[in-house]
């Protein structure tokens, strides 16, 4: 469930967080399987990240959590879920962004945004990049719920540090006539 759907608020997340180029630092996740049936995805969930600048992202299902995204500050909270916005104080949400703050990008049509960046080779308003970082985090929360234990990563060089045993999960073996 997390590497399916978890990218769609993770992606919120470090965009909110001026962290979309980059990834966590450090990752520890807990999970519950089943022990028989069709599934053996998890169930309920908790992830910790924790990026270099020292800030934390909680990545956890909606069992006992409001669904999307919760940002929290010195002056308030501000919460985001697929069309919704609210937050506390209240005047966050109405509050005028100045010009020399940052102002973020919309888009109220990702397709046609690619069709139009296709026409003017400008960048669209979700780079694969960031795309590419969004889901290498579920990977890693996937990945370290399955370990049970808390994991170092390198986001520049996007391995595990001093961890043969979750770097091997990484990837997995292709079939002929695909290779790495």
């Amino acid at each position: 469930m997390i590497t399916g759907w978890g990218a769609h608020h993770n992606d919120i997340a470090q965009w909110g967080m001026g962290t979309e180029y980059t990834g966590p630092v450090e990752i520890q996740g807990r999970a519950e399987y089943p022990k028989d049936g069709l599934w053996d995805v998890h169930g309920a969930f908790r992830i910790e990240y924790v990026y270099a600048n020292g800030v934390k992202l909680v990545c956890a299902d909606d069992k006992k959590n409001k669904p999307g995204v919760l940002f929290q500050g010195t002056e308030g909270w501000v919460s985001v879920d697929r069309g919704k916005i609210d937050a506390q104080p209240k005047s966050l949400v109405t509050s005028t962004i100045g010009p020399d703050e940052v102002h973020l990008y919309q888009s109220n049509n990702h397709k046609g945004n690619f069709f139009e960046c296709i026409k003017s080779r400008t960048e669209t308003v979700a780079p694969v990049e960031i795309a590419h970082r969004s889901c290498t985090i579920c990977l890693l929360g996937d990945i370290a719920m399955r370990l049970g234990r808390k994991l170092k990563w390198d986001p520049e060089r996007e391995r595990f540090t001093n961890d043969d045993q979750a770097n091997r999960m990484l990837s997995r073996p292709m079939r002929s006539p695909w290779s790495a």
